[in-house]
């Protein structure tokens, strides 16, 4: 903080004592003017008046002292959680009458604000540089794997091994693009472009199902509605890829179906019922007993985005994560694609 700050002496209670001294001489004067009143010694209107004028500077002066108070109010009532200027608390000018306890009050916000800032930025440089450093492996091992798959003479075992290596990269991938796009600041040009919804899911649902090769769950589309949005088209991606990932880990076998309606995606998870007389279990792959890391990721760019995110659980254990997006455009919209 300033060291103007610091060396400037508050004290405790002149708020109240000047209010005090407001209202004290309000009440002497109006009882003055009453008591000449009575007496006949000044007009009724005279006394009137006196009142009205004592209680309107008492009005003033006390709205002039608790301006402060009023200043710092309005800037936590504009916080929205994310971003706020220490600086704007204006700590370095406020007067030497200023009332301790007020005084007390900007400097602990000043101190909360700038530490919230503080660890703000520290998490975005980390998850910004880790997810870089990431990119460089990866992309090593992406090619790697696919010279590998055309080898001439690889087992059935390697074959499947080089699968789960490619779709481990890919789900890697993605996460490093969600973790780039949490890092990033917000007024970024992609946060702006206008896309159609409908279309980037069909790309998302073809990746997935190539993902999603030789497990017993199907991706199903269902379009009641087409509609477009401004944002980002890679965040709104990634958002749908970490609830379809989410209901896959939730099923062992049966379908995920991601509903299309007007302003409104929603992602749920379908189980076959057990065949009757097969003994057999299905064996849980992929991490299915995860703890929600995806809804974490998915729930985080909807909170940056502003497209809240409703998890819902129906019998049967159907899970249904629903997205609804406060504006959406006409799909025929100019610029939609």
């Amino acid at each position: 903080m300033d060291s103007r700050v610091k060396a400037v002496t508050f004290r405790v209670g002149a708020f109240r004592r000047r209010i005090a001294w407001v209202f004290g001489l309000q009440f002497l004067i109006v009882a003055i003017v009453c008591i000449l009143g009575i007496y006949n010694v000044a007009p009724t209107a005279l006394v009137i008046a006196v009142i009205v004028l004592t209680t309107a500077i008492a009005w003033f002066a006390t709205r002039r002292e608790w301006r402060p108070v009023r200043a710092l109010a309005r800037l936590v009532n504009r916080w929205d959680g994310q971003q706020l200027d220490p600086d704007a608390l204006h700590l370095d000018q406020m007067s030497t009458h200023t009332d301790a306890d007020v005084a007390s009050l900007a400097r602990g916000l000043h101190g909360f604000a700038t530490r919230i800032a503080n660890y703000n930025q520290r998490e975005r440089n980390f998850t910004r540089d880790a997810s870089h450093e990431l990119r460089s492996p990866l992309t090593v091992i992406k090619m790697s794997v696919d010279m590998l798959a055309e080898e001439e003479g690889l087992s059935d075992f390697g074959a499947r091994s080089v699968s789960r290596i490619k779709r481990a990269a890919r789900e890697m991938e993605v996460l490093v693009e969600a973790l780039l796009i949490l890092a990033r600041e917000t007024d970024s040009v992609t946060d702006h472009e206008r896309f159609i919804v409908n279309d980037v899911l069909v790309r998302q649902l073809e990746s997935a199902r190539e993902l999603l090769t030789g497990r017993p769950i199907v991706l199903v589309l269902e379009e009641s509605a087409r509609f477009a949005l401004e944002g980002s088209a890679q965040a709104f991606s990634v958002l749908c890829w970490q609830l379809i990932r989410n209901a896959c880990q939730q099923t062992e076998q049966g379908s995920v179906v991601i509903s299309v309606t007007h302003g409104a995606v929603s992602v749920s998870n379908h189980a076959d019922p057990p065949i009757p007389g097969d003994n057999s279990r299905p064996l849980r792959v992929h991490g299915a007993d995860r703890h929600g890391f995806e809804l974490a990721i998915a729930q985080r760019i909807s909170d940056r985005f502003g497209w809240p995110l409703e998890l819902h659980t129906r019998i049967g254990e159907e899970n249904i994560a629903r997205i609804r997006f406060p504006h959406p455009l006409p799909a025929n919209a100019p610029g939609g694609g």
